[in-house]
């Protein structure tokens, strides 16, 4: 079943394009994540976070990404991270429109 990873944590900046020019060797590096389907990159500027919500083909692949990816972040000075795992009901998403159409139907 796929699973879906959000997490969010304090971050100061850059925002928008600089971030996007700043973060590019990183979002290259996430894409080979094993199990990896695909990431949402989230920036809150007002409330000073950042973050994303990602979708795994299984729930293993999110817990190990996970593991990684907050040692990762504890590196680059990030003092706590938020996050939580969710099984996705890939029917009832499909009829509210999620784009799922790269998993593989359980």
């Amino acid at each position: 079943m796929s699973t879906l990873l959000q997490i969010d944590f304090p971050y100061d900046g850059p925002w928008g394009e600089t971030m996007t020019v700043a973060m590019r060797e990183l979002a290259e590096s996430i894409a080979t994540t094993p199990g990896l389907l695909w990431k949402i990159w989230t920036e809150s500027p007002e409330h000073g976070e950042a973050g994303g919500i990602y979708l795994f083909s299984d729930r293993a692949s999110a817990d190990d990404y996970l593991v990684m990816h907050t040692k990762r972040l504890r590196g680059f000075g990030v003092p706590y991270v938020n996050a939580k795992c969710f099984e996705v009901n890939l029917d009832l998403s499909r009829i509210d429109r999620a784009p799922l159409d790269v998993v593989v139907p359980s």
